[in-house]
Order: structure tokens, then C-alpha cells, then sequence
């Protein structure tokens, strides 16, 4: 009788060291997945940020008659179109 109540403590000891080892890995985790929110969060807003950017600079290009002016404003829309597929890229495998 004693043989088993000593297996069945050891078992009961084992248990008890799984739920603590999983209690702690949830917490690890869920801090993990708030920072990677937060970084999603930033991200998004970065996005948005060059986004309306290039809406804007498309404008003034829009409105620009000089030709040094159109080349230097498709240069700069080039490189704010590369930034946000930089962070769209970045956002896509966070997912």
C-alpha cells in the first residue's frame, strides 16, 4: 500500500512541476505577444505615416512644372514606395 501512495506522490510532485513550468512559459509568452503587439502597433503607424507622406509628396509633384522638379519627386516617391514595402514586408511576417 505504501508502494503505491509513494507513485502516486511522485506522480502528483511531477504534475504539480508541469502546471508550474506551463504557468510560467503562459507568462513569458503572453509578455512576448505585448511586445509584439506594441512593435505591430509601431509598425502600423510608421506605415500610415509614409503612407500619407507620399500622398502628399505625389501632390506637390502633381502640381510641379519644372522637369528637375517632376525627377526629383518620382526619386523621392520611389524611395517612400521602397520604405513602406520595407514595412509592409516587416508587418507581413510578424503575422
Amino acid at each position: 500500500m505504501s508502494i503505491i501512495l509513494s507513485e502516486i506522490e511522485v506522480k502528483v510532485r511531477k504534475l504539480i512541476d508541469a502546471q508550474h513550468q506551463l504557468v510560467e512559459e503562459n507568462r513569458r509568452l503572453a509578455s512576448e505577444n505585448k511586445a509584439l503587439r506594441e512593435e505591430n502597433e509601431t509598425l502600423v503607424n510608421a506605415s500610415r505615416e509614409l503612407h500619407d507622406k507620399l500622398n502628399k509628396t505625389t501632390i506637390v509633384n502633381a502640381l510641379g512644372n519644372n522637369e528637375e522638379e517632376i525627377k526629383e519627386g518620382r526619386k523621392l516617391i520611389k524611395e517612400l514606395i521602397k520604405e513602406i514595402d520595407q514595412c509592409v514586408s516587416i508587418l507581413n511576417t510578424k503575422e
